[in-house]
């Protein structure tokens, strides 16, 4: 019995690192295996070796501290939107990863949408967004937002002059609406360094697996970074209210970025742990009559691994 008891454990236990092995996975994918000329990475020596243990305990820490969050968000009916912004290859998408990697879906969703379609262009701007905004229960986590309008379609010529304006006379009178309604609002910039961007960009050109990241219109970005910088400059400025402050991340280290977002927003709720009561796995139901009919072999997928 005791053996029986101790296989079973063991699979669980294995089934646990296989779970965490998601993250490593996602951590490979952020490492520059290989020089674009072809030379040798450097190996890692033992202060990175510690630097990584530490990224990784903090994170899971605070993942578990996020499904607290999500249990008291759903017990509570609180509604939560947050919005990340930021340039190209800022590293929005990896927080927004890591913050969803251990939720429900159903309760903590992204949206990210893609330019406007004919029709959107002729609705009222934030009417595309309004669809997105959570119930009761839920946190919606916009990968951008409405806030293009005051970034790449400024900077772009996307928007005119009127519209542009007309953005920022409505924007905080928007956003006071929400939080009335209430949504809790949290705003997110992403900051990084021109020669960090330059890096992240010849990252995913040289990188077969991260090519698809690169569109035109970042590559375009690039030419106009002092353009972008000052959009983003008017945009903190006139946007920075009372009912949802922008916070600035320093981004440039991506690990800190992110264990340093998570615990900001986690600060920002006044979550508590919610009580459950005993999960108790029922027992297996047998009945006699009951036959289990073997699957067709042409059906099954061929063990190649």
């Amino acid at each position: 019995m005791n053996s029986g008891n101790d296989e079973l454990m063991q699979r669980i236990q294995r089934d646990l690192m296989d779970s965490y092995d998601e993250e490593l996975e996602m951590e490979i994918e952020d490492r520059v295996w290989a020089d674009p000329d072809g030379a040798e990475p450097a190996p890692e020596t033992p202060k990175d070796k510690e630097a990584r243990r530490l990224y990784f305990r903090e994170l899971f820490r605070l993942q578990a501290e996020l499904v607290k969050l999500q249990d008291w968000v759903v017990a509570t009916g609180h509604k939560v939107v947050i919005l990340f912004e930021g340039r190209d290859a800022a590293g929005k998408g990896g927080v927004i990863k890591r913050i969803t990697q251990r939720l429900n879906p159903r309760v903590c969703r992204v949206a990210a949408l893609p330019a406007p379609n004919d029709r959107e262009r002729t609705q009222w701007y934030f009417q595309r967004y309004v669809s997105h905004l959570p119930a009761a229960g839920e946190i919606v986590l916009f990968d951008r937002s409405w806030y293009n309008r005051a970034g790449v379609e400024r900077v772009m010529g996307f928007c005119t002059d009127d519209q542009y304006e007309e953005f920022f006379r409505s924007v905080p009178e928007f956003e006071r609406m929400l939080v009335r309604s209430g949504i809790q609002l949290m705003k997110y910039w992403f900051s990084i360094s021109d020669e960090e961007q330059h890096s992240r960009f010849l990252g995913r050109i040289h990188d077969p697996l991260k090519q698809w990241k690169l569109s035109p219109m970042d590559l375009e970005s690039r030419s106009r970074w002092e353009a972008y910088t000052k959009a983003k400059e008017i945009m903190l400025e006139r946007t920075h209210i009372d009912e949802a402050p922008w916070r600035v991340v320093q981004a440039v280290d991506k690990k800190k970025a992110r264990l340093n977002c998570i615990h900001h927003l986690l600060q920002q709720m006044p979550y508590k742990e919610v009580a459950h009561a005993p999960v108790v796995l029922p027992p297996r139901v047998r009945h006699e009559d009951y036959i289990r009919h073997p699957v067709p072999q042409d059906m099954i997928v061929p063990e190649i691994y």
